[in-house]
């Protein structure tokens, strides 16, 4: 479920939402086993969309789709951008016309991947990470990878009366959002990379790796109980606003300054029986990725407002301003960086060598991008068999 290589680069991935864990459970994900044995999954489980409901009876294809539901799954992060602004502004819906959208909401990847094993989603925005253990876990049966979502968004962030540099981690606490989310595998990669032994499973050693929910990170952060934190927007901005400081942005150990924070992914079972639902869902997310670049501040704002029925309050300027213009969303689900992402997770102790031979299937992506006259996107030679 996560990576600790002694590589440069560092992967990515947050979650967010309101999902119940146990130690126990905790510990079944380190042995990535723990996405198979589902507790209580999302938050708001079952939950139409406001504008679902307001379907009309076709989706812009012109015929009814195959299915009268689709359950898709997120996180309240900024980066699952693309599912708060497009559920927000109706974009999915209007793609899927009468096929209603159920959602749930979850805090990080491997309680998705539980969920999406279990039969509660059909579709979800995800991190590498948890989507590589779903597939390996499986034996390559469980999930594809649709598309692309969000790239960057995530920092480590640092008190800093306690951490000056890179160099006065060891022996401090850092948290991260789960144990084997894609932010745990990037840190534990880096830790690694500078030398630093830490015991993957319980988080001890040179430096200790605390696993906290991102709401209660903020909590643990003014109490004193973390001295830092590698985390997802908005949390990292919010821990700076309560007096950290950004010690490392992630995208400066990964070439090109991009690596995927946030993948679309689906059940292979749905995906077979209902492409069409899965066609109609990604010409939503591409749609949605090009609303956010023409109006980025009408976006942010949709953002905002999905963040806050889920959390209960919107975000504050000075939080929402700095995590969203960190953010890139893209429809190319940088299929390079993922192979990274599993490295890092096996020189962590977290997963045996993994065999990713098709877990993309990137065919109605590109004849969505086909559609609008632009250029496919590759899957790095892991693509559909």
């Amino acid at each position: 479920m996560a990576p600790n290589p002694a590589l440069t680069h560092t992967p990515p991935r947050p979650g967010a939402g309101r999902i119940r864990r146990t130690a126990a459970a905790a510990a079944a994900g380190l042995t990535a086993v723990a996405l198979l044995s589902a507790c209580s999954y999302g938050s708001k489980a079952d939950k139409s969309d406001d504008k679902a409901n307001a379907a009309a009876t076709t989706g812009t294809s012109g015929s009814k789709l195959s299915a009268d539901t689709v359950r898709i799954g997120y996180f309240a992060n900024l980066t699952h951008g693309t599912p708060l602004v497009g559920l927000q502004e109706g974009i999915f819906q209007k793609e899927l016309g009468s096929t209603q959208i159920k959602t749930q909401v979850f805090n990080a990847g491997p309680a998705e991947i539980e969920a999406l094993n279990a039969g509660s989603i059909d579709i979800g925005w995800i991190g590498p990470s948890p989507a590589i253990n779903g597939y390996t876990k499986s034996n390559g049966q469980s999930l594809k990878i649709i598309g692309g979502s969000a790239s960057g968004g995530v920092k480590l962030v640092v008190n800093p009366d306690k951490i000056s540099s890179l160099d006065d981690l060891k022996g401090k606490k850092i948290a991260t959002p789960q144990l084997g989310n894609t932010q745990d595998v990037a840190l534990l990669n880096y830790l690694a990379g500078k030398g630093h032994k830490v015991d993957a499973a319980s988080g001890a050693g040179d430096v200790s790796v605390v696993r906290t929910d991102n709401k209660v990170t903020p909590d643990a952060y003014k109490s004193g109980s973390i001295d830092g934190a590698w985390v997802p927007e908005p949390t990292a901005s919010k821990l700076v606003t309560l007096g950290a400081k950004v010690l490392l942005n992630e995208k400066d150990v990964w070439p090109d300054k991009k690596f995927v924070i946030t993948n679309i992914i689906v059940s292979q079972k749905f995906l077979k029986e209902h492409p069409d639902v899965v066609e109609a869902v990604l010409r939503g997310s591409v749609k949605t990725n090009a609303f956010i670049k023409s109006d980025s501040d009408k976006a942010k704002a949709d953002a905002n407002e999905a963040i806050k029925k889920e959390a209960g309050n919107s975000l504050e300027p000075a939080i929402l301003d700095p995590a969203w213009a960190d953010i890139d969303f893209l429809d190319d689900p940088l299929a390079n960086t993922l192979q990274a992402e599993a490295d890092h997770a096996v020189t962590a102790g977290l997963l045996k060598k993994p065999n990713l031979n098709g877990i993309y299937d990137l065919t109605l992506l590109n004849k969505v991008l086909a559609a609008q006259g632009r250029p496919a996107v590759s899957d790095a030679g892991l693509g559909a068999k």
